[in-house]
């Protein structure tokens, strides 16, 4: 069978301050029809950059100075800019990362499509108009017809994607490339948007390549996987073989990251991969890896390994790889078990809320006197929880659930309307302004993204320093710079990087500077707003570990907010899931996890992704989006997408909250019994499927 596409010792360069630095070297790359081919590596591995080069798409200071791309045999770098605008559109299209990058907020959804089908497929602007809504009723879109009528912003995150999908799809085009299209998705849409491509690609006998650090979903979607280091193709295979028996050290490493469940969750930390990706004028003229090998030979640093092809049809770049193929060196990474010793426990919780609530009320003065107030957002509804001493409390729930707000509201950067909030037992204030010097040195908060936390101004120890004195005005100069130093170690970051600024940093160096700017303050209670959603596998198990080795040695506390439930159920030991507002489930995590559960953890459970291409897929999609917090559901609040439906109890009836024993509850109309006998039936069906 011809490859869809083929890359024949690619080479792509870069010219940066006048000089050539080359971006992907020697790159081969078959992607056959029907098949969709992940593409994985840490962030500046060139992923991104081979994506758009096999479309030629690179941006103008970059050149294709070597090999060849061939698009069903046909050499597309010998095409000029006019021949390649013929086959965008028509046979290569992209789906990238942000949605809102590939559609016009001017234009309506329908006019977006209908247009690439009438300059590409030449239809009518009738036929075009019929052809937009069938292909959004492929997408899964209810009412396409009317979809299709509205502007981008109308749409929720999950049904932009779905519609440039749609677009992508429009014209039947031989080849898309995905950019890390679910990044930014709840786990539950990523799994509906999921299946579309798979059915869609499928059904257009196209070929993909999907372009992704995300090693789980790689697994959950893709046939075949193409690993990158520094430009560089490290091992090719499919994927059935590559996550079963990795040949290169660095596809090891990488897997070896994934969080996983281990017996004594709170003993193990995540092996890591050495030091960071070289910059494109750092890398090593012999094997690019070597730097960060755990099993590097004198020859690695002297010859560039070949690529070379295995009997069992894979590509490999690596000196040892025969060794590791016949068991001689073994690349497995049994979790470590050195987390430092722990002091004893204090008593009582740390942090207790109780019916804590907070609604958003829209619309001025003006709307208030002509009656048109509209409906308050019941953002956080009566929300009860508590967090242990040295121990981590999750909160996981879809967009929108209020995990964010919660978090806002007992840092007191938002007001609560009712409700308490208890600090080591005593009440704190709604507002942060109201609270004192020593209520605020207990509790930190560490955001998504920690460049919007650093001030790109003011140097790194001048960041951690200021955060020092705020809460001791009595050190001395010399003593905040031996607190930052101490700061930045424990984080293990050298003591010069306190003369950096945050440019200068890398995402996961500049995650754990903020993380070091929480702890000078000694406090009890850290918030942490998905602290490694942004980063690579590698990245994020140096962060996970440091979190967890920092809680054993300071005694602190987190509230972790999550969508990753890898990561949650890694650290974490109690959980709380949000739906709407309200806390629907929490217990401990083992509980949560072996069940029996709340319906809605249940689908977010079933829809992540597993780092084993040979795991069942779970039946279970939570189909439509959140309901408005602004209209929420009468009864229980998750009826209108609940695959346990009962029917009018749940639509007319607040559920209870059920004890399933040791402190696990779950509100829900189902008995625990009900719910824990009805899960086993759909767990078994799942792994006879």
């Amino acid at each position: 069978m011809s490859a869809v596409l083929e890359a024949r010792a690619l080479r792509v360069d870069y010219q940066i301050d006048r000089r050539w630095l080359n971006a992907l070297n020697d790159i081969t790359l078959h992607i056959q029809p029907d098949e969709i081919h992940g593409l994985v590596g840490e962030s500046g591995s060139g992923k991104t950059t081979l994506g758009l080069a096999l479309m030629r798409y690179l941006v103008p200071n970059a050149r294709i100075s070597g090999g060849q791309i061939l698009l069903d045999g046909e050499d597309l770098t010998t095409k000029t800019p006019e021949q390649m605008r013929a086959i965008w559109g028509r046979k290569l299209n992209l789906v990238p990362q942000n949605p809102l990058a590939a559609l016009n907020p001017s234009y309506t959804i329908g006019e977006q499509i209908s247009e690439i089908t009438r300059l590409h497929a030449g239809l009518s602007s009738r036929a075009a108009w019929t052809a937009v809504v069938e292909m959004l009723r492929k997408v899964k879109i209810a009412d396409p017809d009317v979809v299709a009528r509205r502007y981008p912003h109308q749409l929720s995150g999950g049904m932009r994607q779905r519609v440039s999908i749609a677009m992508a799809l429009s014209t039947r085009p031989r080849l898309l490339v995905l950019d890390e299209p679910t990044t930014a998705l709840d786990v539950t849409t990523q799994a509906v948007i999921l299946d579309l491509f798979r059915e869609l690609i499928h059904e257009n006998r196209a070929a993909a390549l999907y372009v992704s650090h995300d090693l789980a979903t790689v697994a959950q979607l893709c046939e075949r996987v193409t690993v990158m280091y520094a430009g560089e193709v490290m091992e090719t295979a499919p994927a059935s073989a590559l996550y079963d028996r990795p040949l290169h050290p660095y596809t090891a490493g990488l897997l070896a990251s994934l969080p996983r469940h281990y017996a004594d969750q709170n003993e193990s930390r995540l092996p890591v991969i050495p030091g960071v990706a070289a910059s494109l004028a750092d890398r090593h003229a012999a094997c690019v890896f070597v730097d960060r090998c755990p099993v590097a030979l004198a020859v690695c640093r002297a010859v560039k390994p070949a690529l070379d092809s295995t009997p069992d049809g894979r590509m490999v770049r690596c000196h040892r790889w025969q060794e590791i193929a016949r068991d001689e060196l073994v690349l497995t990474h049994p979790p470590e078990r050195d987390v430092p010793a722990q002091d004893e426990a204090r008593e009582g919780a740390v942090l207790q809320i109780d019916r804590l609530t907070k609604h958003f009320q829209e619309g001025g003065v003006l709307a208030r006197l002509m009656g048109q107030m509209p409906k308050p957002v019941r953002a956080v509804d009566a929300a009860s929880l508590h967090v242990n001493p040295r121990s981590t409390l999750g909160l996981v729930g879809e967009s929108g659930s209020g995990k964010t707000t919660l978090a806002r509201l007992i840092v007191g950067l938002e007001p609560a309307d009712s409700g308490t909030i208890e600090l080591l037992g005593a009440d704190i204030p709604y507002d942060v302004r109201q609270r004192t010097p020593e209520m605020l040195s207990h509790l930190r908060l560490v955001m998504q993204n920690p460049q919007e936390a650093l001030n790109p101004y003011q140097s790194i120890g001048y960041a951690i320093g200021r955060s020092v004195r705020m809460f001791d005005r009595t050190l001395t100069g010399s003593q905040v710079k031996a607190q930052v130093a101490e700061l930045l170690t424990s984080v293990r970051l050298p003591v010069s990087h306190a003369d950096r600024f945050p440019a200068e940093l890398s995402g996961g160096e500049k995650q754990r500077v903020a993380i070091a700017r929480a702890f000078a303050a000694e406090p009890t209670l850290i918030l942490l707003d998905e602290p490694t959603s942004s980063l690579d596998v590698s990245v994020q198990a140096v962060v996970l570990n440091l979190l967890k080795d920092l809680r054993a040695r300071t005694g602190t506390s987190y509230l972790l907010i999550s969508h990753d439930l890898d990561v949650v159920a890694y650290l974490a030991d109690w959980i709380c899931v949000m739906y709407l507002g309200e806390i629907v489930e929490q217990g401990p995590s083992a509980s949560v996890y072996a069940g029996p559960s709340h319906p809605y953890t249940e689908a977010l459970v079933s829809a992540a992704p597993v780092a084993d291409p040979s795991a069942p897929r779970s039946g279970i999609r939570l189909e439509g989006d959140v309901p408005s917090a602004r209209d929420i559901p009468a009864g229980c609040r998750f009826h209108t997408r609940c695959p346990r439906y009962l029917g009018d109890i749940c639509r007319t009836e607040a559920p209870p909250y059920r004890d399933a024993g040791g402190g696990h509850f779950i509100r829900c109309h189902i008995e625990v019994d009900e719910l824990r006998r009805l899960q086993a039936v759909s767990t078994q069906q799942d792994g006879d499927a």
